[in-house]
């Protein structure tokens, strides 16, 4: 379990590459689209939803196995190939020798930065760790906090971005501005409570004791 140190990362406008074409594959290509990243694709097979963004011209896709030139000029990797332990191995030793960030979906050991579980409606990014412990879980709170999150939500923040950047052309001092801002946020509250599962304990003791086969 490593708890990582937290920090947004610039991709914009940077050369990225993902290996592999599934489900992951599809969901880490999402992501770094939506942050503006010049993406290139390496996998035999694809999503269909992967096979529409290269046809949009979103992503650059090269249907054939990771080569290993893929890695020239490269800001960051997310590898999401797990067929071949050795091929991941090298993936993540030469990028590391290359001063690439790499990712090895799954894989802490192979990888120098982690991805985290993200809540992103509208400008909203809200990102989960549990440090490793349970991907299970941060995945849970995911969902959880989606579905808290609603439409409302998303226009509040829109609109507060557009009071900021009104006040920021308008109003000169400093502090006036932060004053207003902060007024249209002093009574907005995050309230909830978990509900963890009956006998949660119990079960945890079961599954440490129990043989697996």
């Amino acid at each position: 379990m490593n708890p990582y140190f937290q920090i947004n990362l610039d991709v914009a406008e940077r050369s990225c590459l993902v290996v592999g074409g599934g489900d992951e594959a599809t969901e880490k290509s999402d992501r770094l689209l939506d942050a503006g990243a010049r993406l290139t694709l390496v996998s035999p097979r694809i999503t269909p939803r992967l096979q529409e963004s290269a046809r949009d011209g979103k992503l650059r896709y090269f249907q054939r196995r990771f080569r290993f030139e893929d890695l020239d000029d490269v800001f960051l990797v997310v590898n999401t190939a797990r067929s071949n332990p050795e091929l991941t191995r090298q993936v993540f030793e030469t990028a590391c020798a290359r001063g690439i960030l790499i990712n090895s979906y799954d894989q802490p050991a192979f990888s120098n930065f982690g991805m985290v579980a993200l809540v992103h409606p509208g400008h909203l990014r809200l990102s989960i760790s549990t440090s490793n412990a349970s991907p299970s879980l941060a995945s849970r709170l995911r969902q959880d906090l989606e579905a808290l999150f609603d439409e409302e939500f998303v226009d509040y923040l829109e609109q507060l971005a557009r009071v900021r950047q009104h006040l920021k052309a308008r109003e000169p001092d400093r502090e006036k501005r932060i004053e207003r801002l902060r007024s249209l946020v002093a009574t907005f509250r995050l309230e909830g409570r978990l509900h963890y599962p009956e006998n949660w304990r119990e079960q945890v003791e079961t599954l440490l004791t129990q043989d697996l086969e």
